[in-house]
């Protein structure tokens, strides 16, 4: 019941909600993803999550707060060099990148970023969830990478 519960979860279109400020895919992820004490998100209630994700330093920045927008990529030091350093991990270990992703929300807006990454990351075999740090469906095993 919880894999079928966690399935449907997953195949429910993206929420801009599930778009963390760094331009992380939570959907993608596999805290989220995972079936026991799943992630909600960073936008979710800390209290459900890991501890390094509840003090994200880019999640939990100040300038983000005091500016009050959703994404780094409104900052005047984007990007900074956490984002930096993020954005290179996840280049080098997962084939994917923050500051690429919250260009492209800047350029296109979140809505066309939504139905671009529902295309990039849906298994061509089954349909299911391809997740970024597995690099595989989470449901066939089709492997991206």
């Amino acid at each position: 019941m919880v894999i079928e519960t966690n399935r449907m979860k997953l195949l429910k279109p993206i929420q801009s909600s599930l778009i963390a400020p760094c331009g992380m895919n939570c959907r993608l992820c596999r805290a989220y993803i995972r079936e026991k004490k799943a992630c909600p998100g960073c936008y979710g209630n800390d209290d459900l999550k890991s501890k390094s994700c509840a003090t994200c330093h880019i999640k939990n920045c100040e300038i983000l707060k005091r500016g009050k927008f959703k994404y780094c990529f409104k900052c005047e030091n984007f990007p900074c060099a956490r984002m930096i350093h993020l954005d290179k991990r996840y280049r080098t270990k997962y084939g994917m990148s923050m500051i690429d992703n919250l260009e492209t929300i800047k350029q296109v807006g979140i809505r066309k970023f939504i139905k671009q990454e529902e295309k990039k990351w849906i298994c061509p075999k089954c349909g299911g969830i391809i997740c970024v740090h597995k690099g595989n469906c989470i449901y066939c095993g089709y492997n991206w990478h």
